[in-house]
């Protein structure tokens, strides 16, 4: 969440925010280094905290945020880090539900508020399943808000019991330079758009993880009313996840052709 002013009005020192990473996966690493870099294009002080890994691959530092080393496990060591790191922070902003419980452990007692972003669902049975809701209730009463990638995630906070739950977009990584027509960044070059078949058609791209609540069905529902346009529309999937079979086999239902190892393609 970014604040339309990082200043007090009494002149008291910008206000501080403390993200926090659990693993580090791409979508929710590439999401905080774009929140650090207009966070703090705006005056905000930014701390990052995340395993160094994740700061090697996605340079929150180069955007202008302090990094602190936490590691993804919840033990005392690393909670007593996270703690220290948000000691006078302003607001907390914890990413996926494990490093939203280290969270909610890291902030017992203090009133500092408590953002959380859900990127995706974690899908386990048994006992495993059992867990999960008990950090999911902890993680939802803590927060004053929690934002959702997915409407799922957001219904599924909400039926949890979260006070405000509400749908976010995240950000992606920018296409790499390589892969961008020079006269004009927002599109594909020639040769890319050579390799995927799309020429002299409209071209469109879905990235993400592929799984059901990703809404891939829907998607693949509506191709089959551009198959009769002239141009064909092409439609790129890519990712990985358990529904990548399925994609690829509705994508041959729908007489569209299939796809590589990394997708769908229609």
């Amino acid at each position: 969440m970014t604040p339309v002013s990082s200043h007090s009005p009494h002149g008291q020192s910008p206000l501080r925010t403390v993200q926090v990473l659990g693993g580090g996966n791409a979508a929710s690493s590439a999401h905080v280094r774009s929140l650090a870099s207009g966070l703090v294009a705006r005056g905000v002080r930014v701390t990052v905290c995340a395993p160094v890994e994740a700061d090697h691959t996605y340079d929150f530092t180069g955007v202008g945020a302090d990094h602190v080393h936490v590691p993804r496990s919840s033990d005392p060591a690393s909670v007593a880090a996270l703690r220290a790191a948000c000691a006078d922070a302003d607001l907390v902003h914890a990413h996926g539900l494990h490093a939203s419980f280290r969270a909610v452990l890291a902030l017992s007692g203090r009133r500092t508020p408590l953002v959380v972003t859900w990127h995706n669902r974690a899908h386990v049975e048994g006992a495993r399943a059992h867990l999960l809701r008990l950090l999911e209730r902890r993680v939802v009463k803590a927060a004053v808000v929690v934002l959702g990638t997915t409407s799922d995630l957001v219904d599924r906070a909400r039926r949890t019991g979260a006070r405000d739950a509400r749908l976010a977009a995240v950000a992606l990584p920018g296409p790499r330079r390589p892969a961008v027509d020079h006269d004009d960044p927002d599109r594909l070059s020639p040769k890319l758009r050579a390799e995927l078949g799309a020429t002299a058609r409209p071209l469109l791209v879905a990235v993400g993880s592929l799984d059901r609540e990703r809404g891939y069905d829907t998607l693949l529902d509506a191709s089959r009313g551009w198959c009769r346009l002239d141009p064909t529309p092409l439609l790129v999937i890519a990712g990985r996840g358990r529904s990548g079979a399925s994609c690829s086999a509705a994508s041959r239902t729908r007489n569209c052709r299939s796809a590589s190892s990394g997708g769908a393609t229609t």
